[in-house]
């Protein structure tokens, strides 16, 4: 889970999806909404969601995120039944679904959710479609990292 973060686009994040960038090959992005409850309004509001464990998958035409968890306010669902692990349905155009049903049927690729964050008062779900790193794939990325990090001390020591 993540705090609210700003950016440049007028958007805040309400949850990202770190291990997706260790993980897998990022290809393709997507945004879709996403279709709530008003329970899970006030709790994505108040920052109360966890997209790490979830995936997305598309089925008879539509795409669901599944294992998403937000997690209900004390306060605003006392007499309402809340799931917070529910199946969520994703708002995106037909030809979008199309594209991915075809695209995510390929070997070894499949959806991710990356990004859950606010775009004016729409809740907004970012999507990639993913290809699987292996072990020595991992290593590079992680030594990328590292000389990036290096190099930018040894600019900012310079200066």
């Amino acid at each position: 889970m993540a705090g609210k973060k700003k950016n440049g686009n007028n958007s805040t994040e309400i949850a990202v999806n770190r291990r997706a960038k260790h993980d897998y090959f990022i290809e393709e992005r997507y945004e879709a909404g996403l279709s709530l409850q008003g329970w899970e309004v006030k709790s994505l509001r108040a920052g109360k969601a966890n997209i790490s464990e979830a995936y997305v998958m598309v089925k008879e035409g539509q795409v669901l995120l599944i294992g998403a968890t937000i997690n209900p306010l004390k306060t605003s669902c006392a007499f309402v039944v809340c799931d917070p692990t529910r199946t969520r349905t994703l708002l995106m155009n037909r030809r979008e679904i199309n594209k991915l049903m075809g695209q995510s049927q390929r070997q070894g690729y499949t959806l991710m959710p990356l990004r859950l964050y606010w775009k004016g008062s729409w809740a907004k779900l970012e999507l990639g479609l993913a290809r699987g790193k292996q072990e020595h794939d991992k290593r590079d990325s992680i030594k990328e990292r590292e000389w990036q990090r290096e190099k930018a001390r040894v600019f900012k020591k310079a200066q």
